[in-house]
């Protein structure tokens, strides 16, 4: 378990590090990214290696009901992710079209994993996204919505999106990890 709040306690520091250093962020410029970006993937490293590893109560599991739920949050929260991307229409409607993803995206897993492990990871993650939309928005509270995208980033979000759902589902089926049934 110590692993797995490892590797969710890189992933928000990383993540944070803008927001409580902004000076030395700042200093790093460009070159500050590797170190980051190299925090961040070690953090989802030691996330899966310590979720795979972890044991503990077990509060609830799959429903048919939660599982389908869950699939349609799913495909919500890979939409909210292409959208971000493609600053398509909902991008401009909402501020922080990839974190709302995220938490839909952490919701959803704790629908269908109500073991200890899944409540560190999922609710973890649902905490950050949550703690940074509140810290962007106080450091930075104007936005201005991105410029109009052409029609056709709809379209391909939507389209991107489903082809992605496709593709998640499989690796969740090659891990042992059935979406569907």
């Amino acid at each position: 378990m110590a692993i797995l709040v490892l590797g969710l306690a890189l992933w928000v520091a990383g993540h944070f590090f803008k927001r409580a250093a902004p000076d030395t962020r700042a200093s790093m410029g460009a070159r500050g990214r590797g170190p980051i970006t190299l925090v961040l993937l070690g953090g989802v490293i030691l996330m899966v290696i310590g979720y795979r590893m972890s044991d503990g109560a077990f509060f609830w599991g799959r429903h048919p009901a939660t599982v389908g739920i869950n699939n349609l949050l799913m495909l919500l929260s890979i939409y909210l992710f292409a959208a971000a991307g493609m600053k398509t229409a909902l991008a401009r409607k909402m501020r922080h079209p990839m974190l709302a993803g995220v938490k839909v995206w952490a919701l959803a897993h704790l629908l269908v994993n109500g073991d200890v492990a899944s409540l560190i990871l999922f609710g973890g993650l649902l905490a950050w996204a949550v703690a940074e939309m509140v810290v962007i928005n106080r450091a930075q509270p104007n936005w201005t919505p991105p410029p109009p995208a052409p029609r056709r980033k709809e379209v391909i979000a939507v389209v991107a999106s489903v082809v992605l759902y496709a593709v998640i589902a499989a690796v969740h089926y090659a891990l042992g990890y059935p979406v569907f049934g």
